[in-house]
């Protein structure tokens, strides 16, 4: 992989959920779907610049499972501008996890849509927790909202940071989806963060009224302090309706206030991600 040009260390706004990868990658045994395209770091670095982002985190796509490899190239080549999020077994041994960490991992991914949700209680899990709390990383969930209880309370009740994925995937009507109002709830523990990302993946228009709403009820329950933007480029399966600009913008729609959406933007993920 080609040397890409750091950022400044100032930090402008910082992309919480991105992915790269190229096709001809080795696939996961269980994935939705496999790209016909690629998602290269170049072309990442080339949509960061042009839309005044200066940092991202780098999420492992569920399709290339636990061989996080040309992630962590990419973390390699831009260690002051990425982190990263990986996919890993729970009997991952510490050195392996310390490592990661001296690259610029900050989390692991449980990407659950379509599988079945683990039995966190076992002792491997248990275990893994402790590390992920030791290690200062957090816990990134991707489930529709309807299992947000069953999946995501084990985790806090651990003791870990719990990172959100997309809204938490939340159905059409929100005054009825128990899960939804689990998450909302569960900003009281302090450990929760959602991502404002992928909105497209719940409602047909992200600048519609229900993202709006979604968001707004997400702001109002958590605080600026525990939000985070994310592209979601490539937009796997959703290239045809969103693009890095328009999931860039549509932030001023869903938070109105320049201060939370620059805690959203900056301080929030600089602290979650330990950009220096």
């Amino acid at each position: 992989m080609p040397e890409p040009a750091e950022a400044t260390s100032a930090i402008a706004a910082i992309d919480s959920h991105a992915h790269v990868f190229r096709r001809g990658l080795p696939l996961a045994p269980v994935h939705r779907h496999a790209p016909d395209y690629d998602a290269l770091l170049a072309d990442y670095l080339a949509l960061l610049d042009a839309h005044a982002v200066s940092h991202g985190v780098l999420v492992q796509p569920s399709f290339l499972g636990t061989d996080n490899s040309f992630l962590l190239d990419a973390l390699r080549a831009c260690p002051q501008r990425l982190r990263g999020v990986v996919i890993i077994e729970p009997t991952l041994d510490d050195d392996a996890l310390a490592d990661l960490d001296r690259q610029g991992v900050r989390g692991i991914r449980l990407n659950l849509v379509g599988l079945p949700i683990p039995d966190f209680a076992r002792a491997e899990w248990q275990r893994l927790f402790d590390r992920v709390r030791t290690l200062d990383w957090h816990v990134e969930l991707h489930r529709e909202s309807r299992d947000l209880p069953q999946a995501g309370r084990p985790i806090v009740d651990a003791g870990c940071k719990l990172v959100v994925d997309h809204f938490g995937r939340p159905g059409a009507a929100l005054a009825n989806d128990e899960g939804f109002a689990w998450l909302l709830a569960s900003a009281a523990t302090e450990r929760v963060w959602v991502k404002l990302a992928a909105a497209y993946r719940s409602w047909p228009d992200q600048r519609g009224s229900a993202a709006r709403a979604a968001a707004q009820a997400l702001l109002e329950a958590f605080g600026a302090g525990r939000l985070l933007w994310g592209s979601d480029w490539p937009h796997t399966q959703h290239q045809t309706v969103a693009d890095f600009g328009s999931t860039r913008e549509v932030l001023a729609d869903w938070v109105e206030d320049e201060h939370a959406r620059r805690r959203i933007l900056v301080d929030t993920p600089a602290a979650l991600f330990r950009f220096a």
